[in-house]
């Protein structure tokens, strides 16, 4: 298995594009839970597999993921080549990423003295998917790259 399962709600909300995906193997709903029933490590495989497609798939569209922690923001532009990160770290130890009017707080004023800001490029060490998958297992989510935008616009 090349990433990880999909979460049972995650498989629920697939439950069509599953159902399809049984079909180009010649399984039915009838024929599934037969090999549930009586070979449950094929329907694993099936699973897995199924799992791949959709992970690989939904990373190859993503191209912005952000993790926001109480004192940092990390933002990625995720480009075929290179991906471009931009840090935040937030000076202010009475103030939170987490806490909503906090965060409201930093989008008005980005220009504090409390904000530290990074930026850097590196180009991929591993296959593109596989970083992007490793830094969403890590806690990152896949965004429209808004906050990245807003960002770099401001930062250069």
């Amino acid at each position: 298995m090349k990433y990880r399962q999909l979460t049972k709600e995650q498989f629920i909300e697939l439950h069509k594009e599953f159902a399809e995906f049984l079909a180009t193997q010649q399984i039915d709903a009838k024929a599934w839970h037969k090999i549930k029933e009586e070979k449950p490590s094929m329907a694993e495989e099936e699973l897995n597999i199924f799992s791949d497609v959709v992970w690989e798939d939904v990373l190859s569209k993503t191209e912005y993921l952000e993790h926001i922690s109480e004192n940092h923001i990390n933002l990625f532009q995720c480009n075929s080549e290179e991906i471009i990160r931009i840090y935040v770290k937030l000076k202010d130890k009475n103030k939170s990423f987490l806490d909503s009017a906090d965060f409201q707080w930093f989008l008005k004023n980005p220009l504090n003295e409390y904000f530290d800001y990074f930026k850097a490029e590196k180009k991929y060490t591993k296959p593109r998917n596989s970083e992007l998958f490793e830094l969403i297992e890590m806690g990152s989510q896949i965004s429209k790259g808004e906050l990245f935008t807003a960002i770099n616009q401001l930062i250069g």
